[in-house]
């Protein structure tokens, strides 16, 4: 043979079917689609106790949605609470429907080599909110949402893109728990209400 690397290249028994799988897997795709929720209520829209916070998943990768990219939750901060602190690699958008608050957000130095490494850079900035305002936060920001009410709740939609976690960089890291995370408390709508009047801690 006339390459010198035959001996190396030729070597191997396995054979897979990986582009056919590719090929069925896109026929597929119509078929596979039509039967995923192009609706999604709120009776399947499941709630989560998170270290995060209160959550109401709007879109999850878990859920059976047609929705491919984006995922979204619906998170109450109960009156004069907090989320959780937390940072991740893709960018968030939150709108606020309803409350009044602030965040605080630090950015970090980022390298990614063959490891991922981010360093805060220590200057904390403040961003007041209220309902109707859109809150945006950039990649690998460290950030914490505060509800300023006392009396009243908080109540934002997050949304990220899936990305990032599909090209092998899903770096998401919890810093501090929201003060209502119990991993033993199971999320119902009674339970959410009491969260609401600030009647549960």
């Amino acid at each position: 043979m006339a390459w010198s690397e035959a001996s190396s290249w030729l070597d191997g028994k396995a054979n897979e079917r990986l582009y056919q799988r590719l090929l069925d897997d896109s026929q597929d795709a119509a078929s596979r689609n039509a039967r995923r929720k192009k609706i999604v209520r709120p009776a399947d829209m499941p709630w989560e106790m998170s270290r995060q916070g209160l959550l109401k998943h709007l879109i999850n990768e878990n859920m059976n949605t047609r929705m491919e990219t984006v995922d979204a939750y619906m998170q109450i901060i109960p009156p004069g609470s907090r989320s959780g602190k937390h940072r991740h690699l893709a960018e968030e958008c939150v709108y606020v429907i309803e409350g009044r608050g602030y965040d605080l957000h630090e950015d970090c130095d980022v390298e990614i080599t063959d490891v991922f490494e981010w360093k805060p850079t220590g200057e904390i900035k403040k961003f007041e909110w209220e309902a109707g305002d859109v809150i945006y936060l950039p990649p690998n920001t460290i950030h914490q949402h505060f509800n300023a009410d006392p009396k009243n709740p908080a109540r934002m939609i997050s949304s990220t893109n899936r990305i990032f976690k599909q090209i092998g960089l899903n770096t998401l890291d919890q810093l501090e728990d929201a003060p209502e995370f119990d991993p033993k408390v199971v999320l119902t709508d009674d339970i959410v209400r009491q969260y609401l009047r600030g009647e549960r801690k």
